[in-house]
């Protein structure tokens, strides 16, 4: 299995993602979305900017 964002809604009725890796460990995690559409565009847009990220120290 590849990673996978999984879009859900939560106990709250709010929509949220989760990035799980290939192992099936959840890697990274969303904030809350009023829609499902905007929980999907927010995976869309971690997807652009992870694309040319660096890891730096902080």
């Amino acid at each position: 299995m590849a990673a996978q964002f999984e879009v859900y809604q939560d106990k709250a009725g709010k929509y949220r993602f989760r990035l799980k890796a290939a192992n099936g460990q959840v890697v990274a995690v969303g904030e809350a979305y009023e829609s499902k559409s905007s929980a999907i565009k927010g995976c869309e847009a971690v997807q652009r900017a992870a694309k040319d990220a660096k890891v730096v120290e902080a």
